[in-house]
């Protein structure tokens, strides 16, 4: 079986930006199309992820084993323990499963053509913080004089029409992939 590298896309911003409600129409809109959509989610709140204590496979961790996968009726749960999983080992973790587009939400800092979503003015700093600027999602219309100096697509987070335009933008990726 050979492995395709999958688009890859990320959606960034900092806390309470609406980074997963845009994400999960994202999702919803590539898969209704008939794309295999995967995702990597960084939990940026400090310490590690919550897993399910009372289950078997988080005793299992806490008992000393370094990874355990529960898996039934098709569905795969992993759960592992480094040091510290990079963004590029979890996206080699997920090229095991084919997607044909990865969804990354946060690490903002990775070099992945990305979308962000800018809540206030005290976020304007990441425009020129990040690279590979692909979209912008604002809340608030008077941070669109911003728009001018960047040579990306603007939206206002009520306009519906970002995600399916986004959407586009991506699936353009991937048609150029193949």
């Amino acid at each position: 079986m050979a492995l395709v590298k999958p688009v890859i896309f990320q959606v960034v911003g900092y806390q309470n930006s609406g980074k997963t409600t845009f994400l999960l129409s994202l999702i919803q809109i590539l898969t209704e199309q008939g794309y295999r959509v995967m995702t990597i989610k960084h939990h940026g709140h400090g310490g590690k992820p919550e897993g399910t204590p009372q289950k078997d496979s988080s005793r299992h961790l806490k008992a000393g084993a370094s990874a355990s996968i529960v898996e039934g009726d098709g569905s795969m749960i992993l759960q592992a323990n480094a040091i510290s999983w990079s963004l590029e080992e979890q996206i080699s973790l997920m090229e095991c499963l084919q997607p044909e587009i990865l969804l990354i939400e946060g690490h903002k800092h990775e070099s992945y053509p990305k979308l962000i979503l800018i809540k206030s003015d005290a976020d304007l700093p990441l425009l020129s913080k990040l690279d590979h600027i692909k979209a912008v999602i604002c809340w608030e219309k008077e941070l669109f004089a911003v728009s001018q100096t960047l040579k990306v697509p603007f939206f206002h987070i009520s306009d519906k029409n970002a995600v399916f335009q986004i959407a586009e933008k991506i699936k353009q990726y991937v048609q150029k992939d193949d």
